[in-house]
C-alpha cells in the first residue's frame, strides 16, 4: 500500500506502469485519476489545502478499510495539494485484486471517500474572485451506497 500527498505533478504512465509491474499474482488493476475542472468557465486555478500528517493518517485508513472489504493485494492513492490549473491531475486511484470486480468496486469505494472524507479544503481562484469549494449532496449520497 502507498500513500503520497504531494504538490508536484505526477506521471500517470509511469505511476500505473510501476503499480502493475508490482502486481505479479493479481488478476487485475483498476487506476482513476481526477482533473481539474473548469465547469463554470473562467477558472484561473484551483487551490488544495491539507493538514500533513493527519490526512496521510486518514487515507491510510481508507485504503486500509478497502484493502479489508475486497481482499486487495494493493492500493496506490496519489493526492496533490497546492494551486492546480484546469486540466492538471488532482489525484490518483489504483487498486489491485485477484478479480476485477473486487478491484473496481474498491477504486469507486475509494474516489467517493477521497471526494467526501478526506480532509482536502479546495478553494477556486477566477477572475471575479475566489471561494471555497462546498460539499455537493450527490457526493455524499454516493457513500450510502458503502454502508454496512
Amino acid at each position: 500500500m502507498e500513500i503520497r500527498v504531494e504538490a508536484h505533478p505526477f506521471d500517470l504512465g509511469a505511476e500505473t506502469n510501476r503499480f502493475a509491474a508490482r502486481q505479479s499474482d493479481m488478476g487485475a488493476v483498476v487506476t482513476f485519476t481526477g482533473i481539474v475542472r473548469d465547469v463554470a468557465g473562467g477558472l484561473d486555478h484551483m487551490e488544495i489545502e491539507h493538514y500533513p500528517g493527519m490526512t496521510e493518517k486518514a487515507l491510510t485508513a481508507m485504503a486500509e478499510e478497502a484493502v479489508g472489504r475486497w481482499d486487495l493485494g494493493d492500493v496506490l492513492i496519489i493526492h496533490r495539494h497546492g494551486p492546480m490549473r484546469p486540466d492538471e491531475m488532482i489525484m490518483m486511484v489504483a487498486t489491485a485484486a485477484r478479480h476485477r470486480a473486487s478491484a473496481f468496486e474498491a477504486a469507486e469505494f475509494l474516489m467517493d471517500y477521497l471526494k467526501s472524507r478526506a480532509p482536502f479544503w479546495k478553494k477556486e481562484h477566477a477572475a471575479d474572485g475566489a471561494g471555497w469549494v462546498a460539499a455537493r449532496d450527490e457526493d455524499e449520497d454516493a457513500l450510502s451506497r458503502w454502508e454496512p
